[in-house]
């Protein structure tokens, strides 16, 4: 393709290798690596690490299956060998970039192969341009991979946004959950893909490509490992007697109740523990469910138990996360709004104990964070913002300069 040698050229071959070599590193990283040597108390998803080196794999192996196309003099052969790569291109390193954007969706498992469907076209578009030694059909290429990329777009704006959902509904912490770098990962990577389609020809073109494909190993190397796996687990046995340990303590407490929550549990046996959401729940299972909550977990301050997620809620509730879900719908709210308005304010609670204990001294709002059920400071300010207006340090000083006031 560059039939004489240059600087520009030997700068490129440069780049080729580096592209190469970090991909084929971080494809051996995910495969081998069995700790997490970005963020070691993150457990990142086992699938999409797995689809992912899967990806950087190919991703390595494209640089060689074009090098030899890069380097030939004779136009022929050199469109030739180019098409072949972007028919292996179409074959699997398009469909396993859509895969991993998939896979980073935890709220359910997706079915892979529309990744292959939607590339179909595209496979039998190259594979007939190979055949035809031709780029007649190119126009037909991107026109279908520019309708592609949009429909893949709107779906997956579509799933991102139910997967924020998701997310509110079933865990309090969302550090490490982030959704909207989910949608940078396929903005970017659709922006590469088009511009890989339609940008073809050029020096420069070559360099773009070869810059932007490190600098999106790099970022989605660095996205999987500090991406934390949301499957759902059993609680642990610490947990399970902790929990155990609350629901004894509130029905000593509330044994008057005793057969109304039987009457409840029943009521959840007898249906399996999945209502029909079309019924909703009746307001006396409403009531039971909003009982248990003040009694279980305000009470006893389940709450503050750090990543404490709607799983085991239900169960330290003794009920099930359909129920929950339906209870925090019905409240017009979400799990994660109501564990952060009992955790702010327990904050707010403990601040004040703390200036009254303390008059003159500066509040410890980190470790007050920390105590109130979070593990990340940063998590602890948005939602505190959320809730309040305000932020934390102006907070802190309305109501130290209040105090001040007051003495005075």
């Amino acid at each position: 393709m560059f039939g004489e040698i240059t600087i520009e050229i030997m700068l490129l071959m440069m780049l080729y290798a580096v592209g190469a070599t970090m991909a084929a590193v971080a494809c051996l990283y995910l495969v081998f690596r069995r700790g997490n040597a970005f963020t070691r108390r993150i457990s990142t998803p086992k699938r999409l690490r797995q689809w992912t080196a899967a990806f950087f794999g190919i991703v390595a192996l494209g640089h060689l299956w074009y090098l030899p196309g890069t380097m030939m003099a004779d136009g022929d052969a050199a469109a030739l060998w180019m098409l072949i790569g972007a028919l292996l291109d179409c074959m699997l390193t398009m469909p396993l970039a859509l895969v991993v954007m998939l896979c980073m969706l935890q709220d359910r498992k997706r079915p892979l192969w529309i990744a292959w469907l939607i590339t179909a076209p595209l496979i039998i578009l190259s594979a007939v341009s190979v055949g035809m030694r031709s780029y007649a059909l190119l126009p037909w290429i991107q026109g279908y991979f520019m309708l592609m990329a949009v429909g893949f777009t709107i779906y997956m704006v579509r799933e991102v946004r139910r997967y924020g959902r998701w997310l509110r509904d079933n865990y309090a912490d969302l550090e490490h959950k982030e959704v909207w770098q989910s949608l940078l990962v396929l903005a970017v990577i659709m922006l590469l893909f088009c511009y890989y389609v339609v940008g073809y020809g050029s020096i420069t073109y070559e360099f773009i490509i070869q810059l932007c494909g490190i600098a999106l190993v790099a970022y989605l190397l660095w996205r999987v490992e500090t991406l934390q796996d949301l499957s759902f687990q059993p609680m642990a046995d610490g947990d399970i007697a902790l929990a155990e340990a609350q629901r004894a303590a509130a029905e000593a407490a509330a044994e008057a109740d005793d057969d109304a929550l039987d009457g409840y549990g029943d009521a959840l046996e007898g249906d399996g523990g999945r209502p029909q959401p079309a019924e909703g729940l009746s307001e006396t299972v409403i009531q039971e469910i909003g009982k248990l909550l003040h009694d279980r977990c305000e009470g006893n301050k389940l709450y503050l138990q750090t990543d404490l997620t709607s799983v085991q809620l239900a169960q330290a509730l003794g009920t099930n996360r359909t129920y929950l879900g339906m209870y925090f719908s019905s409240q017009g709210t979400t799990y994660n709004a109501y564990i952060n308005t009992l955790r702010i304010n327990y904050f707010i609670e403990l601040c004040r104990q703390a200036s009254a204990a303390a008059v003159g001294q500066s509040i410890q709002a980190k470790q007050l964070a920390n105590r109130s059920g979070y593990r990340s400071y940063r998590t602890f300010s948005v939602a505190f913002k959320q809730r309040t207006g305000q932020s934390v340090k102006d907070w802190i000083a309305e109501q130290e300069s209040a105090l001040q006031s007051n003495k005075e």
